[in-house]
């Protein structure tokens, strides 16, 4: 085949490391990178690119084998390829190779009438291999492809276009990140080429494939010096194509992920529909884009701002009455929320379909904003939560968790948190009291250095805005999301280098990104035997 065949077996394996902790003296005079496993686009990355490559809107992606999750994030680099991946993988290419070729085959090769021949092609092969393997075809690349097309183009130009574009489309050019720079020697690390770090970096901001600009600064080897590459994350961070990229990060950060599929009790909360729980999702990834991108980019607003981007019928859930100013944003009771953890995205996805759960809130903030890693629960564990009581509030009532022995290590870590979020239902709206009994929302930061106690998310999330654990798990999350993968022991020095560079920008987001995409890790490859 054509740019080589997807065969079975062909993922590597990534292990989990963590960055060596203590006062131990590092040294950063070498070039320090943990090994990169092999990885395949995710779903939500092979949508986009297909909609960038053939102007498909959709997910064409659901006909594939669902994602791996790495931590909280989705990263294809742990299973083998399976022969029904390869088999799904095929039939996707197929089915958009044919409607692109039936619906948009002038709009594809830019020719028309008699202009579709073969010198079309070679373009097409060219300009469209470029892009959908984000590096220029080689020359016994565009020949082979060539072939393909003459040896079908004798039923029509469409029918040649069409077999060498469901064969791009299954190449694993495509589908992996292939990074394939050798390194001095055959070992050790070296820097990625151009093409390679335009590829990272695209993925990393927009979640999709360069776009031409980008391919042409690679060609032209500006991304091979930190100054033109960070020229380029400047521009692509300026576009609003990195809502995609930003949206993603923070579905997946937050647990959002399965909120379009959340179902409550209709006879509790009747309002809550298909357009609230779009509406809730699109407030969350909304204000995330207008904080870092239009706003002051600070991490501390994006957990603690008293402020939102919501349309009317998520602003009616919080009772909001404020004039949406002319950037769009509205004022809410700072008394009730700040930031993303108060926004009913957030407290309706880590509910239960009748009631609140402290358990899974205080769980996706222990794991997912203080990178806390907790063992599994005990295999005899009951996980059901205990029903609701009319006599009692959720706290009285999960109380129990904290007494029985089995339980209580990791409940002392987790309710002490998710007790704080009790002033909302499990959609997200606020209240003072439950069952007419008073709410206790005091808790406390159990597992941190502070330690500190709090009363209400509004002031836990204040906390959690300011501390160090919340500021040095960003950094990892980001981490784990633009290269898929975990930190290891040799990406220390990078780790380091990206805690004082956000530290100086006041724990800018978008400056902490600037500082991954030119950082040593994202930059370079360890190549081993």
């Amino acid at each position: 085949m054509p740019g080589g065949g997807l065969t079975p077996g062909g993922a590597g394996t990534g292990g989990v490391s963590t960055t060596p902790q203590g006062d131990k003296a590092l040294d950063c005079t070498k070039t320090q990178v943990s090994a990169a496993p092999l990885r395949r686009l995710t779903r939500e990355q092979y949508d986009n690119s297909i909609r960038d490559l053939l102007g498909v809107e959709g997910h064409p992606s659901l006909a594939l084998a669902a994602d791996e999750k790495l931590a909280a994030f989705f990263s294809n680099s742990i299973s083998p390829v399976s022969r029904l991946s390869v088999e799904q993988y095929r039939d996707s290419a197929e089915d958009l190779a044919a409607a692109a070729v039936k619906n948009k085959l002038d709009a594809l090769t830019g020719c028309t009438g008699a202009n579709q021949n073969a010198a079309c092609a070679d373009a097409f092969i060219q300009g469209f291999g470029r892009r959908a393997f984000r590096r220029p075809l080689s020359t016994a690349e565009a020949a082979r492809y060539r072939e393909l097309f003459d040896a079908n183009q004798l039923r029509g130009f469409g029918e040649g276009i069409r077999v060498v574009l469901q064969t791009l489309l299954q190449s694993p050019n495509f589908i992996y990140y292939l990074e394939l720079t050798p390194a001095p020697g055959g070992v050790g690390v070296t820097p990625l080429g151009g093409y390679e770090v335009a590829s990272r970096l695209s993925y990393a901001l927009w979640n999709t494939l360069p776009d031409d600009e980008l391919l042409d600064a690679a060609g032209a080897g500006m991304l091979d010096a930190k100054e033109g590459l960070r020229a380029q994350a400047e521009r692509l961070l300026a576009s609003d194509r990195a809502k995609d990229a930003l949206s993603s990060f923070h579905v997946q950060w937050l647990g959002l992920d399965g909120l379009l599929d959340t179902n409550k009790d209709a006879q509790l909360f009747p309002q809550y529909n298909d357009a609230l729980k779009s509406a809730l999702r699109d407030e969350a990834t909304g204000f995330a884009d207008f904080v870092i991108r239009r706003g002051d980019g600070r991490l501390e607003t994006l957990l603690s701002a008293p402020f939102t981007v919501a349309g009317p019928n998520v602003l009616s859930l919080y009772g909001a009455t404020a004039t949406p100013a002319a950037d769009g944003t509205v004022q809410l009771d700072p008394a009730q929320r700040a930031g993303l953890l108060t926004q009913g995205a957030f407290l309706s996805a880590h509910s239960h379909p009748n009631q609140t759960s402290p358990v899974h809130r205080g769980l996706a903030v222990r794991k997912n904003l203080l990178c806390t890693d907790l063992p599994d629960p005990p295999a005899n564990v009951n996980n059901n939560p205990p029903a609701p009581d009319p006599k009692a509030t959720t706290r009285q009532r999960f109380e129990q968790h904290r007494i029985d022995p089995t339980c209580a290590g990791c409940h002392e870590l987790l309710d002490p948190l998710g007790v704080g979020f009790e002033n909302y239902d499990a959609i997200g709206r606020y209240r003072s009291d439950e069952n007419g009994l008073p709410i206790d929302a005091s808790g406390q930061l159990t597992g941190t250095a502070s330690g500190a106690t709090f009363t209400g998310a509004v002031e836990l999330a204040k906390k959690l805005a300011t501390s160090p654990e919340v500021r040095t798990c960003v950094q990892k999350q980001w981490f784990r999301f633009s290269l898929g993968r975990f930190e290891g022991a040799d990406d220390a020095c990078t780790l380091q280098s990206l805690n004082a560079e956000f530290e100086a920008s006041d724990f800018d987001v978008k400056k902490l990104l600037l500082s991954l995409v030119t950082s040593d890790a994202f930059r370079y490859r360890k190549v081993e035997p």
